[in-house]
């Protein structure tokens, strides 16, 4: 098999809309495989905008855009379920089925993404709630566990078609600071292990605390650490 340098983001004068609303003109940046990114801005910036048309939530209707092989602006709905295969999306509200058990939600996920085989299904289950720390909570509902573990099942789920990019968006927002920074180290334990990730933040402590490339959306576009410099402090709010 040979393996492709290409980015697994690669966004090229693209403008991003909300319903008819402009929220970024002209935008352009790539992310490597493996890379670890910040994307940060003020509440209302476009940042979740930006992140819901990487995955085919909105649609593109200006510019090119393409995530893991997959051209945004031309892409099919039949094909939007293939594109999330190979994309992990992981939201601050968890979004899990709160009435059905905690295997149940990533089965879910894996047929709906095409799993057949039982025993697979159940080998793959196991591997990613071991991943994330939670290895004996397969039965448990939602509601028995932590906001923390209610966030690692989510990153379960989203690990469950082994990934080339982590789409994260505020995923602590809602966790208090302890629990906060041991979901952030199990992010950086899967960016260690080859997954790319973009992270959503208005947490300053973790840009402080773990330096890496930033994207910051502002004032209709976006700015990268990788090409100048910016004030953080002021955009994160």
């Amino acid at each position: 098999m040979s393996f492709s340098s290409d980015p697994v983001v690669n966004v090229h004068q693209a403008s991003i809309f909300q319903e008819n609303d402009t929220v970024l003109q002209e935008i352009n940046f790539q992310i490597s495989k493996g890379e670890f990114v910040y994307l940060i801005g003020r509440t209302g910036s476009g940042k979740t905008s930006l992140l819901k048309t990487l995955y085919a939530d909105l649609p593109l209707r200006l510019g090119d855009i393409a995530v893991s092989g997959f051209q945004i602006k031309d892409i099919k709905r039949k094909e939007i379920p293939f594109l999330r295969r190979k994309i992990g999306i992981i939201f601050q509200d968890f979004q899990l089925f709160p009435d059905r058990s905690v295997a149940d939600n990533l089965n879910f996920v894996m047929k709906a993404t095409g799993w057949k085989d039982r025993s697979k299904m159940k080998n793959r289950l196991a591997e990613v709630l071991m991943r994330v720390g939670l290895g004996s909570v397969s039965n448990k509902m939602p509601h028995q566990l932590s906001g923390g573990e209610q966030q690692r099942i989510v990153i379960a789920r989203a690990l469950i078609n082994e990934p080339q990019i982590l789409i994260a968006d505020e995923p602590t927002g809602n966790l208090d600071p302890e629990v906060s920074d041991g979901i952030f180290k199990l992010f950086l334990e899967i960016n260690n292990s080859g997954t790319a990730i973009l992270m959503a933040t208005h947490n300053y402590s973790f840009i402080d605390k773990y330096p890496a490339r930033i994207i910051k959306c502002t004032k209709g576009g976006v700015l990268d650490s990788e090409i100048e410099e910016f004030d953080l402090k002021e955009e994160l709010f």
